[in-house]
């Protein structure tokens, strides 16, 4: 049996789960799974269907043709995925070790349908990590202060990444702006994971910054990347609670283990094609 996700967003209006139940139904789906919300301040539904399909009348072929009537009745917009498909993930590291191996130990265990055709970092230092898994490993330097040298070095990350064929990528600790060329080729399909509760605490050292403030709270933010830094849509995020007791590296200690499980989240959830994305939001069918 061929397990299929349907991801569906239309203007709210009446019978429109009846419709999509319908329609799934009448061509022999075996419904499994049905998550739905509206976002009341956009009069916005929003679902996520799953089925199996045992004698291929939905098949990718001939399902486009078959919804068409009904997409035009409700002003539907949609997705459709093979579940069973295995998506090609590309991971982008710099220095920090503890999200990556979270990563491929996810990977290696057979967690996710995922594979990992292709890891890029700007240091050398994670090599061995990736290669002992024998995953391929691509270090491309990105100079500082030199705009022609990064221009040349993310054009050199997003040609290796399209010969590895990858679906999406995954910053996983990657500690570089990636430009908008790269965002444009994998739009909603880049997943970072910011080391703070985002807004709070943006940029590069936001443990320094909570410690000065003398937070109760830290967290981690996974999300979307888009071309404004660290506003893209969150994903999962998660907090822990902390005391004057708790200097920077005690923070940042606490906030590498929340960092690696709302990364493996997000990874989850976008790999099981739970997530919508509307305007700067998500909606997660978790």
């Amino acid at each position: 049996m061929n397990r299929n996700i349907l991801l569906v967003t239309c203007p709210d209006a009446r019978g429109i789960v009846a419709a999509l139940s319908g329609f799934l139904a009448g061509h022999g789906a075996n419904i499994l799974e049905v998550d739905q919300t509206v976002l009341p301040e956009d009069a916005l539904f929003c679902a996520r269907f799953a089925w199996e399909d045992g004698d291929g009348a939905l098949s990718r072929e001939g399902f486009e043709a078959a919804f068409a009537p009904l997409a035009e009745k409700f002003s539907i917009r949609h997705e459709r995925f093979d579940a069973s498909e295995k998506m090609r993930m590309g991971i982008l590291v710099s220095r920090e070790a503890h999200c990556f191996h979270d990563i491929l130990a996810r990977v290696e265990d057979g967690e996710w349908n995922v594979s990992v055709p292709l890891v890029v970092s700007n240091h050398e230092s994670l090599a061995p990590v990736a290669r002992r898994q024998g995953i391929p490993f691509e270090v491309v330097p990105v100079p500082k202060d030199d705009p022609a040298g990064k221009a040349a070095a993310f054009a050199r990350t997003e040609a290796l990444f399209r010969e590895a064929g990858c679906d999406f990528l995954v910053l996983a600790r990657y500690m570089q702006i990636v430009p908008p060329s790269l965002i444009a080729a994998w739009p909603m399909k880049i997943v970072n994971i910011h080391h703070s509760f985002l807004p709070a605490f943006a940029g590069a050292k936001p443990y320094a910054a909570a410690c000065r403030r003398g937070v109760k709270l830290i967290g981690a933010t996974a999300h979307y990347v888009t071309e404004h830094l660290d506003e893209g849509p969150i994903i999962e995020q998660d907090v822990r609670r902390v005391t004057h007791r708790e200097g920077v590296d005690d923070l940042v200690r606490i906030g590498r283990d929340i960092e690696k499980v709302v990364l493996s989240r997000a990874i989850r959830w976008h790999l099981e094609h739970r997530i919508l994305v509307h305007a700067n939001r998500t909606v997660v069918f978790a």
